[in-house]
Order: C-alpha cells, then structure tokens, then sequence
C-alpha cells in the first residue's frame, strides 16, 4: 500500500482524536483569474464549441449559506472546494485563434494566455504527434481542499481531477466527439512551462482531436505567475507525495465506451447533476441498477488503465437480495444498509442509499491515474443516476480499514458513492 495513503486513514479513533479546525479567516479562493490585458473569448450558449466547452466545469447555479456563497458546476467537488483548473490548447478549430487558453468559469470565458506560431505547441509533453483539436490540461491547486481537509486532501483533489475527466468525456458524448486520457505527460515540464508555483501542479490531460504525422516545436509561452487561492499554506506531505507518483507503468486501454442514452436528455441531466443531500429510502429497481452497472463498467480509453474494483452493497432494489455485491456475484447476502452508514463515517447518507458503492484499488505505482479513474467512474454514477431521475453523492471519508476488512479486500478504498432517491 503507498505509505501516502495508509498515512491518510480514517479511524473511529482518528477522526474522534483530530484537532481539526476550521481556518474561515483564510479560506482560498475558488478562482484563478488572468490579468486583465488577457484576451477573453465569452462562451455563448448558442455556438456548439463554446457549448461544448461550457459542459466542463461550467457554472450551473448558486448556493447561499450565510456568510458564504457557492457556485456550483458542472463537476462536482469535495466540499464545494473545487481545486482543480483547466488549461486548453486549441488547434484548427473553427472561431479560435491557435493558442494556450485557461478556462475560466468564473468569467464563463476562454483567456488566450499564448497565441500559437504554426509549429509550436504543447504535444510533446504529452509523447504526441501534432493534434488539431482541443488538449485539455487538468491541474490542481491543492491548497483549496487542504484548508479543509489538511493531509487527505491529495485524495480528493485527484477525485476532483477525475470528475473533471469526466465532464469532458459526457461532454464528448453529446457534442460526438472521440477522447484519450493521457496520464503519461511530463509535467513537471509543463508546470515549469505554466509558471506554477509549488502550489499548483498539473495531473493530466485529455486528447479530443486527430492526431496528423508532424511534430512540433515546443511553445516558447511566457506567462506571468497568478495566484490561484489568495492564501496558501505549503503542505510537504503532499508536494512529496506527488512528485513520487509522478511516474507510471503504463496499460493502455484504447477501446471507446458505447453509451446507448438520449443525447437531449443526457445533457439535461450534466446541468441539472447535483449532490443529494438525503435519499427518501424508496428502492430503485432492478432494471435502474443494471443500467448503472452497465453505463459505469464501460471502458475508459487512457494511456495507465488501472484497475479499480467496484463493491455495490444493496441496500433497497426491488428484486435483487440485499448484500455486497461485485461483478455480477455476491459476496455476503444481507441487510448491511446501517453498517453501510457506518462505514461512511455514520453518514446517513450510507444507509439510507438505495446502493452504496466502494471503489478500491492496488495500484502503488499508478496512484495518480488509479484515484483519478475512481473520480470518472464516480462522475458517471453522478451523470446516469441523474438521467435515471434519482440522485448520487460522492463520500471521501470512510473507515478506510474497516472498509477493506468488511469487503474483505486487501487493496486501498479510493472512493464512495451512494446512489438512490
């Protein structure tokens, strides 16, 4: 097991023994904004390459507490913290200037940060030919989501990256286009090349064009320095831990999913996509939960295909016993809906779902992509739960041992997801 996340373990006594606070004075802020001499490409709804780039991590609506307003996107995210950022390199697309953008949601607009020259480009950080197409480039700024959730935060900022993959994969969907997850990308290059700080490092990218028989030099971008949270306060654990997982064996996966939904429908249901706060405990039925298991175990086509294993413990689907079930098979046959809750920090959420999922993974040397692909596979739990017309909540915080005894798994719990109306 990496010692990063065995060092990041919940335990009933962990959790009940923290001195854990609350920081409201310096809370980061949850967007990165250009200067204003940046040039700004408004995103309108009625051009269908803005739509399909307003998909990813666009702003959906607003959430007021007091005190404290939200917006809430597209992609879901650890406590509404949202540390992940989008870069693009767009190439012969209609309407845009080749260049280096930012995608700023909170601007709802592209800032061109580098205007392309005919032979540059960002490709050979990623092993790649010339692409004429989007490049999306996904990193972090990891400071957002450990304000609140200190060393475990790494974790959900890799979730947060992989929600983030998965806005662009449901995005391609509806607007028909073809992807490839590339986790096999230099970047600490390219973070060099972005002018971050120690503070924001990039975890991946995305392909969603055709790749021609040419190079490209690399671009010679200068950018100034932007600070992306106003605060910052440095966290060793976690710059270490990623520059040690850096590195991947690589499995490529080059099969595309084939998902047979309706495409109006589906995009309806990527903005009208919310984290539920309570299940009303009615049961879903069988045939709901063979569609979700469907749509979920579809392939994933990226360079570092790591396997994750999906436990699903039934709670209420008419039809189907309850019990912890996994690929088709079940392990236990019984009501576990309050040690589900348990599990899931006593969150009722766990007990009340109709199905609570477990992700779980056991993978040292692709931490990065494996916790990244638990992220997508729980994105697309959000999207079909959603089109099914029930909801979907994403748990960062478990028991992580007693998960893995419970489920008798010897590999790491990434993620949980409950699922229900």
């Amino acid at each position: 097991m990496l010692p990063y996340h065995a060092q990041t373990m919940h335990s009933y006594l962990s959790v009940r023994n923290s001195s854990h606070f609350m920081d409201w004075e310096h809370q980061p802020n949850q967007f990165k904004i250009y200067p204003e001499e940046f040039q700004r490409i408004k995103l309108e709804p009625q051009n269908p390459h803005h739509q399909f780039l307003s998909l990813i991590g666009g702003i959906t609506a607003q959430k007021s507490y007091p005190g404290v307003t939200y917006a809430l996107r597209t992609n879901p995210s650890a406590g509404a913290l949202y540390p992940t950022e989008v870069y693009i390199q767009i190439r012969s697309v209609e309407g845009f200037e080749d260049g280096i953008y930012h995608l700023c949601p909170y601007e709802s607009a592209l800032v061109l940060l580098y205007a392309l020259k005919q032979d540059e480009g960002i490709e050979c950080y990623l092993h790649s030919q010339k692409i004429n197409g989007f490049i999306f480039l996904f990193s972090t700024l990891y400071y957002r989501s450990s304000w609140k959730y200190h060393d475990r935060a790494f974790r959900y900022c890799l979730h947060d990256t992989g929600h983030m993959v998965g806005t662009v994969e449901a995005s391609c969907f509806v607007y028909k286009k073809t992807y490839r997850i590339c986790y096999d990308i230099d970047k600490k290059a390219l973070n060099k090349l972005f002018h971050f700080g120690t503070e924001e490092f990039f975890l991946s990218s995305v392909i969603v064009g055709s790749e021609i028989d040419e190079t490209c030099d690399t671009a010679l971008m200068q950018v100034p320095y932007v600070d992306g949270t106003g605060v910052f306060e440095a966290n060793n654990l976690i710059e270490k831990t990623y520059l040690s997982t850096c590195e991947l064996s690589l499995h490529k996966q080059t099969i595309m999913p084939s998902f047979h939904l309706d495409d109006t429908r589906f995009k309806h249901a990527i903005w009208k996509r919310r984290s539920i706060r309570e299940f009303s405990q009615k049961p879903l039925s069988k045939e709901e939960f063979g569609k979700v298991m469907d749509f979920i175990n579809e392939p994933i086509p990226s360079d570092c295909d790591v396997k994750v294993d999906i436990y699903a413990i039934i709670n209420r689907v008419e039809g189907m016993w309850q019990g912890v079930y996994k690929e088709g098979v079940y392990l236990q046959s019984s009501n576990f809906a309050r040690k589900a809750g348990y599990l899931c920090l006593e969150q009722a959420l766990g007990t009340q779902s109709g199905v609570t999922f477990f992700l779980v993974g056991n993978d040292d040397k692709n931490y990065q992509a494996m916790v990244q692909k638990a992220g997508i596979i729980g994105h697309r739990l959000y999207l079909i739960s959603e089109y099914l017309g029930f909801g979907c909540s994403g748990i960062g915080a478990y028991y992580d041992e007693e998960v893995a005894e419970f489920l008798a798994s010897d590999g790491m719990v990434l993620y949980a997801l409950a699922i229900g109306r």
